[in-house]
């Protein structure tokens, strides 16, 4: 349990500080027989700031419950 937190705590610092990240993806444009045309697509995946909060808060949590037993 202890270890779960630790993870989750790194995973919501991480969360805070970075609020998102970008990636590239390739997608047909025009599929006609021998013909293809593609293009590549941005993406963001991005999640709001307080979800690292809570992440971390749960974190904390169970390392302090873990540090108990």
């Amino acid at each position: 349990m202890k270890t779960l937190g630790i993870i989750l705590v790194v995973l919501g610092l991480v969360m805070l500080f970075v609020p998102g990240f970008d990636f590239t993806t390739k997608e047909k444009v025009i599929d006609a027989g021998p013909i293809q045309v593609s293009a590549d697509k941005e993406n963001r995946v991005s999640w709001p700031t307080y979800a690292g909060g809570i992440v971390t808060v749960a974190g904390l949590a169970l390392v302090f419950l873990g540090r108990r037993k």
